[in-house]
């Protein structure tokens, strides 16, 4: 159905007539903001028709649907959905292994650079070691003796270890 086949000012008046009813009903009931209110969205029809922004509207409606249903119905569509889909995950992976490879390098030129920095069993002597600040003159903490019933696991028993042996109780 086209636009010029539809009779447009019976259409839009009725709307305007129901909506102009349902509002005097809603003033009645629950106020006179809830009735202006509905009657503002009553005359938006006839006020449509007298300006002319029905084909407009039109158009924009008839081109909205189209779009939808083309996107939905078609297989087409999908696969491009699908090839973009594919793409960005592509992207997301070769950043990943780009990284890696960026690490990889830049540890290469320094063992390149300094002969000394070659990785050994130890810690890494290029990177500061974090070591807990000295307590002044603290005597050390007594041992304590384990306990014969077993404690029911929470999962906290290598928290409490880590620190304990750091000093922190």
């Amino acid at each position: 159905m086209s636009f010029d086949q539809i009779a447009w000012l019976p259409l839009c008046g009725g709307l305007t007539a129901v909506g102009l009813v349902l509002s005097f009903l809603a003033f009645r009931r629950r106020g006179a903001g809830a009735g202006l209110r509905a009657a503002a969205w009553s005359l938006i029809p006839v006020a449509a028709y007298l300006t002319g922004a029905l084909p407009a509207l039109w158009t924009m409606g008839t081109a909205a649907v189209g779009f939808v249903t083309g996107l939905v119905f078609s297989p087409k569509v999908w696969a491009g959905v699908a090839v973009a889909g594919l793409a960005a995950l592509l992207f997301l992976v070769s950043g990943v292994l780009r990284g890696r490879t960026l690490g990889e390098s830049r540890t290469r030129r320094r063992a390149k650079q300094d002969p000394a920095a070659q990785p050994s069993a130890g810690p890494s002597p290029t990177l500061p070691s974090v070591t807990a600040p000295t307590q002044p003159n603290r005597p050390p903490l007594p041992k304590r003796q384990p306990t014969t019933a077993a404690a029911p696991d929470d999962g906290l028993g290598d928290i409490e270890e880590i620190l304990k042996r750091r000093g922190i109780s």
